[in-house]
């Protein structure tokens, strides 16, 4: 786990951040709203605390996700277990060795931006556009969806790669 893993919540706020935006009526909200045959008064009501505290919660469950995507050093810690937990273990020494060495390599938020458009591009077009085509929509809401996903992706990809830190072991 890293040492600032506050950074989880924090990137887990992304999605209702770029949400406010992207989908704001000046933005995509009347196109999409539109796609969806929805009127304003269609959106109006609803348990907004359940929405928004369980659209949290995912993108808690997305960041924690997406953290082992961008940081490669995650990978290594995770070939050397159970015996990198072990103090003083010779997987632990050469794990705090390689992390001296290489810890920082591939941490720029660029490196993570790709893993976001890479992601999106290869995991969440195809899962929208299945089942967008399943319920008969159309491209345009395939499009929609995934420019959002694809922004939202990017920014917690490069943030989560910019900014987790770990101690050696």
């Amino acid at each position: 786990m890293p040492e600032n893993y506050y950074m989880y919540f924090i990137t887990a706020l992304l999605p209702l951040v770029v949400g406010a935006i992207f989908y704001n009526p000046k933005v995509m909200g009347n196109t999409w709203m539109k796609v969806n045959g929805f009127k304003e008064d269609d959106l109006k009501g609803g348990n907004m605390l359940m929405i928004f505290g369980l659209s949290y919660l995912y993108g808690i469950m997305l960041s924690l996700a997406f953290g082992y995507v961008v940081v490669h050093q995650t990978g290594v810690f995770q070939t050397m277990m159970p015996d990198i937990l072990e103090s003083g273990s010779q997987a632990q020494t050469e794990f705090n060795n390689l992390m001296a060495s290489y810890g920082n390599n591939f941490r720029t938020f660029g490196h993570g931006a790709v893993h976001g458009l890479i992601f999106s591009v290869l995991f969440v077009l195809p899962v929208i556009a299945i089942n967008a085509m399943f319920e008969r929509r159309g491209w345009k809401y395939i499009g929609i969806h995934f420019i959002y996903w694809l922004i939202t992706l990017v920014l917690i990809g490069g943030v989560l790669s910019k900014t987790l830190t770990w101690a050696s072991l």
